[in-house]
């Protein structure tokens, strides 16, 4: 077998270190992530309002992402452009929200986008609701079963089901 001399060993170790420094890199480039229904303005401007109803709005964008939950008249088809850098969490980089809302006839009354600048940010409450009785550790969560069982299972007794089992004749 032969073994690598000086120069050999230190260009194979710097190959080796080069490759890894260009795999961490491309790890680290950020990953650009779309979701939902992209509408194109022109389409959006091809739906007539009063002309259009569900049926050719379904055609023309498709299905929707959501019905509004109160009245199902609004339809919204949403699309979220995110950025996402190796394990970090991904940033909102554009949110698209398109609203078409329809008539008691099913005709479409209007068309509304929505951006990012739209949204308001909602502050959650990070209250508790209390429960009754008291939080157990985890230790008494663990072992706080110990001593609760009784002896009816024991040899001599019937257990679950009546017979004593055995199998005999």
């Amino acid at each position: 077998m032969k073994t690598l001399s000086g120069n050999s060993a230190l260009h194979l170790k710097s190959l080796l270190l080069a490759g890894a420094l260009a795999g961490a890199l491309a790890a680290c480039t950020p990953q650009t992530e779309l979701r939902g229904h992209v509408i194109e303005e022109d389409t959006l401007k091809g739906l007539k309002e009063g002309v259009d109803n569900k049926a050719s709005v379904t055609e023309s964008l498709g299905t929707p992402s959501t019905i509004a939950t109160f009245d199902a008249d609004i339809w919204y088809y949403i699309s979220t452009t995110q950025m996402r850098k190796a394990f970090f969490d991904p940033v909102l980089k554009e949110r698209t929200i398109v609203a078409v809302e329809f008539d008691p006839t099913g005709n479409v009354l209007a068309t509304r986008r929505y951006s990012l600048k739209d949204g308001r940010a909602v502050a959650w409450v990070s209250r508790e609701t209390p429960t009754r009785g008291r939080e157990l550790t985890f230790l008494e969560q663990m072992f706080g079963n110990f001593g609760r069982f009784s002896n009816q299972g024991a040899a001599g007794t019937a257990g679950p089901g009546g017979g004593g089992g055995g199998g005999g004749r």
